[in-house]
């Protein structure tokens, strides 16, 4: 949140705006950091997600805390952007989607069995992969959304 323009101020005046209720910038700023035990709500979190998601840049963290939250709870969680294919070339989208993912799976087997060699993995090593398996399971998502998509599209033409 610190990145987004407007900071703490413009995000109180957000929430105040939102919820109908007044927060102070040093109230909001207490709460972000669980100051005696006073914390955000869930609630509160998501509009500060969507208010960072309107800011200019603020989509690219905006859900960072809630990637943190999982993989801080054992849970592993995805962005997955909206897909961008039109209705009429769903089917050649969900083929091509499973070629990239055949790919993608090759290149982590390929980048594993490097990395492996030396019985060694450095941590260059290891974000290489962890960025192959993310952008997999992200192409896996759409490839699912795909499907349901298609299988949604066929029962509303039956």
């Amino acid at each position: 949140m610190r990145r987004t323009s407007g900071g703490v101020v413009d995000a109180a005046r957000f929430l105040t705006e939102r919820r109908g209720r007044s927060i102070h910038p040093e109230s909001l700023r207490a709460k972000l950091r669980a100051v005696n035990g006073d914390e955000i709500s869930l609630s509160m979190a998501d509009l500060l997600t969507e208010w960072m998601e309107e800011k200019e840049g603020g989509r690219a963290y905006a859900r960072d805390w809630m990637l943190a939250h999982a993989a801080q709870n054992g849970l592993a969680a995805d962005v997955v952007p909206d897909d961008e294919a039109s209705p009429q070339d769903l089917i050649k989208d969900i083929q091509a989607k499973a070629m990239q993912i055949g790919a993608l799976t090759g290149g982590v087997l390929g980048t594993t069995a490097e990395s492996l060699a030396d019985n060694i993995v450095s941590p260059t090593e290891r974000d290489k992969v962890v960025a192959l398996l993310r952008e997999l399971r992200t192409r896996t998502h759409n490839l699912e959304r795909g499907f349901l998509l298609a299988a949604d599209k066929r029962a509303c033409n039956d």
